[in-house]
């Protein structure tokens, strides 16, 4: 009853870690990510800068950068790119090139994937994956369904929900419409979301079958609506996209 509004003390051990990052040299880029973050930024540089100190742990060093990354994936792209520089690895490599597909560098991320790819121990299913994702990055659809069709040949095992959805946009993007109902049908059954199933119906109106659209936008957004709340948050662009189509 006496204590402080939650937001007081939150709003105190922000300004304390601000005063501290640049007490210590590391204003930038913490004193921003703390203020345009309130809770979450202080948490991350306790994590990253303060933790570590205190145990000498890299473990614990290690999953503070995983922080950092989801907060500022530039910073983490830069920190990858002079990795990659200092030592050139596969590993690194694939590092760099994944964080370029977060931040839409495509064309770069197509040249480290194929420069991974190119070595003999980077015959791996997960970087063609990756090259298939740059590719579809740039637009280039049916470079992208010719990419997944290999991984299929050399990987038959090779199972991915991402992929098959991947697969099934990008026969859509090179005008293989009934093709990609058939992909979108079937990553529907086992993708952990609505995506596929959304993007069945709406393919269906454009082909002029409105009817099938909204009874699948339909069934969509009657199972989302009695989902739990955070399923609802998650799904909340599909949801609305299937409300809209179960309108029309």
């Amino acid at each position: 009853m006496f204590g402080l509004p939650i937001g007081w003390i939150v709003a105190g051990v922000d300004i304390a870690l601000i005063v501290h990052s640049a007490r210590n040299g590391r204003f930038m880029p913490w004193g921003f990510i703390i203020l345009f973050l309130p809770g979450i930024g202080a948490l991350a540089y306790v994590v990253v800068e303060l933790v570590p100190g205190w145990l000498g742990s890299t473990g614990m060093r290690r999953a503070g950068r995983n922080v950092v990354a989801a907060l500022d994936p530039e910073r983490r792209y830069r920190e990858l790119k002079d990795q990659l520089a200092i030592v050139d690895t596969i590993a690194n490599r694939a590092g760099l090139a994944e964080a370029c597909l977060t931040l839409g560098k495509f064309g770069e991320a197509l040249d480290l994937y194929a420069s991974v790819l190119a070595q003999p121990l980077g015959e791996e299913p997960s970087f063609m994956l990756g090259r298939a994702r740059a590719e579809f990055g740039l637009g280039d659809a049916a470079a992208t369904v010719a990419t997944l069709d290999e991984l299929r040949v050399r990987w038959p095992d090779y199972q991915s929900p991402e992929g098959h959805l991947l697969y099934a946009r990008a026969l859509e993007g090179a005008g293989r419409d009934e093709d990609a109902l058939a992909a979108y049908e079937a990553v529907g059954h086992y993708y952990p979301g609505a995506e596929p199933r959304v993007r069945l119906a709406e393919l269906l109106v454009r082909l002029g079958r409105g009817d099938e659209a909204r009874t699948i936008a339909e069934d969509v957004a009657r199972s989302l609506k009695r989902a739990p709340v955070h399923v609802r948050r998650a799904q909340g662009q599909w949801l609305a996209a299937a409300e809209k189509l179960a309108r029309r």
